[in-house]
């Protein structure tokens, strides 16, 4: 018999009790906690924001000298501080350029996050290979917009090919590791890869958003944030 879901656990009443959106807060509170991705003044992207429980961590994060954008297929209807600024849209059809737009900043983004999922099928073979196209997608877009230098946290369901996405993502960064945060959920199979020391392989910065969408070769279906 499948584990039934465990929606009112410990990190869910958490969040509850201490203004989260989602109990996917804590996930980005453990990499802050190991890995020190997010400094004060940084300029941060949120990839798959909805509900924005990493929106708002990002912004205590960054504090006032800093700022967040985040996108998502949802709007994001939570009260959020000022220096966070959303977008409704579909990253495979959205220009690097609407990034930069968001916040009226030239300057490229100093972390870029990922807490996105496909829509899931029921099947875990199918479900990994759309969330590595997703995290594939989020590969494409780093010339045009993460800082050398920078770092990233992105979402993966485990599977056949984690482990080249995870050299992919070594060969981008000086450091790369895959983490399971604690307030991941039993019967979660998504990993968190979390990188620093982003290498670009070519030219990147906001002049290259305005040439071109990056437009993807496969596009999963229904992605958006997992949820609580």
């Amino acid at each position: 018999m499948p584990q039934r879901r465990e929606l009112h656990d410990h990190f869910f009443k958490k969040a509850k009790a201490e203004g989260y959106a989602a109990r996917s807060a804590y996930k980005l509170r453990e990499i802050q906690e190991r890995y020190r991705l997010i400094l004060k003044g940084d300029r941060v992207l949120d990839l798959g924001c909805a509900p924005g429980s990493w929106l708002q961590v990002a912004a205590e994060l960054v504090g006032r000298e800093g700022s967040v954008v985040g996108i998502d297929l949802q709007k994001v209807t939570i009260a959020l501080p000022a220096g966070v600024f959303t977008l409704v849209g579909d990253i495979f059809d959205t220009s690097p350029q609407r990034f930069f737009q968001a916040d009226g900043s030239s300057r490229l983004f100093d972390v870029v996050l990922s807490d996105m999922a496909p829509g899931t099928t029921g099947s875990p073979a199918a479900d990994h290979f759309r969330s590595v196209a997703l995290c594939r997608r989020v590969l494409d877009l780093l010339p045009a917009l993460l800082s050398p230098g920078g770092g990233l946290a992105m979402k993966v369901f485990e599977g056949e090919t984690y482990p080249e996405l995870l050299r992919e993502c070594g060969r981008l960064f000086a450091n790369c590791k895959g983490l399971r945060p604690e307030a991941t959920r039993d019967v979660s199979r998504e990993m968190f890869i979390v990188a620093k020391g982003y290498a670009p392989p070519a030219r990147s910065g906001p002049a290259e958003a305005n040439d071109h969408t990056l437009a993807p070769k496969t596009k999963p279906k229904g992605w958006g944030s997992s949820g609580p």
